[in-house]
């Protein structure tokens, strides 16, 4: 592989890869694109099925933010049509809204207590909603009782099933990304900027990759042509400046162990129906389904149509032969990723961004700002 003609090579197509490959292109740079898998995209990948049912092969995203540099961005990218995810619990048999708010609690309580305990949530926290971990430590006993009965429920079970390890092993930062809504809205996420790119995440990463400066190669693992030497990554035999963004102790061969992901496997279904479920997610703790939650992707985003796919959605162990979707954070699997952290130090052609790279649990957003905050990072030097 011919690498002289290129200022930068990148490791992945995914979200990561591609913001950055689109400002280092924009600004002169010739940029190379390793990535294994058949497609580009990453997790976002989306397609058309034979009905023209746009389907998220590696599960539901949705893109939300508050950030303004990040909007900006996106939106200069290509047009996002505006979209509210919707979202259930099928909690105890009871399909109720997640994040929980305060129809769960008309249907966990009578009446009058309901009454009781909505109005000491909104005098008490004024944010209007609060993480099951601040009501779990709240000095009102209704409150705490409400706070453990979710937990028991759905918090722990969700976590247990998702993660495959026990709730008070994982990192507190995951129990706060759903926290409970003090009052009846029902959309899943409330941000300033809310939607779906207009010709799906594909084709929203294409368009950052529709550059004469930027060249992919699919169906090829980069690890294949990687050395080391002294203070620098070689490919191909060349110290060449790396923008990485896949599993750090994979590059460095394990020296540490494995660090823990989780990976997912998903049952499709097309049903002859226009509608199977009343949100676009549904979510179920409990151990009784192996699955943790079903997707409609005629409703993610809305899609009329008269037939419809679901997914459920099953967590499993990350082996070699599958991917890894989400980084188990834990106070071991954190020590055992700054090992490899430190050794990339020791180079200083290689640059790190994204969710596997930085083992870190981002949303879209997040791995956006990072991304373009290492871009520049680089344009600068």
């Amino acid at each position: 592989m011919n690498i002289d003609k290129y200022d930068f090579l990148i490791v992945g197509a995914g979200l990561a890869g591609s913001v950055i490959a689109n400002r280092l292109a924009n600004n002169g740079k010739k940029v190379l694109i390793i990535e294994k898998r058949n497609h580009i995209a990453g997790n976002l990948y989306d397609y058309l099925d034979a009905s023209g049912i746009l389907v998220q092969k590696y599960g539901p995203h949705t893109f939300h933010t508050d950030d303004n540099e990040v909007i900006s961005f996106v939106t200069s990218i290509c047009k996002f049509n505006e979209y509210h995810l919707r979202c259930e619990v099928n909690l105890n048999g009871i399909l109720t809204p997640s994040p929980f708010n305060f129809k769960t609690i008309d249907q966990l309580y009578t009446k009058n207590e309901a009454q009781i305990l909505k109005e000491k949530l909104v005098k008490k926290y004024s944010k209007g909603k609060a993480t099951v971990l601040e009501l779990l430590h709240d000095d009102d006993s209704s409150i705490k009782q409400f706070a453990e009965f979710l937990y028991a429920n759905d918090y722990s079970l969700y976590t247990s099933k998702q993660w495959g390890i026990k709730p008070e092993e994982v990192d507190p930062s995951v129990l706060k990304r759903v926290p409970i809504e003090f009052s009846y809205k029902d959309w899943y996420f409330y941000n300033k900027f809310e939607g779906i790119p207009e010709n799906g995440f594909t084709g929203f990463i294409q368009k950052m990759l529709d550059n004469p400066s930027i060249d992919v190669h699919l169906d090829t693992d980069a690890q294949k042509n990687v050395s080391f030497l002294e203070n620098k990554i070689l490919f191909c035999g060349k110290a060449i400046p790396i923008i990485f963004t896949g599993e750090l102790d994979r590059l460095f061969g394990y020296k540490f162990g494995k660090l823990s992901y989780r990976s997912l496997r998903f049952d499709f279904s097309k049903l002859p129906m226009k509608s199977f479920q009343s949100a676009a997610i549904v979510a179920y703790p409990s151990h009784n389904v192996g699955f943790t939650r079903i997707t409609e992707y005629t409703k993610l985003p809305y899609q009329l149509n008269s037939s419809t796919v679901i997914a459920r959605e099953f967590p499993i162990q990350y082996e070699n032969d599958n991917e890894p979707y989400y980084p188990i954070l834990t106070k071991n699997s954190i020590n055992q990723y700054n090992k490899y952290l430190e050794i990339s130090r020791q180079y200083n052609n290689l640059y790190l961004a994204g969710r596997l790279a930085e083992f870190k649990y981002y949303n879209m957003d997040q791995v956006i700002k990072k991304s373009l905050f290492v871009a520049r990072e680089i344009i600068t030097k």
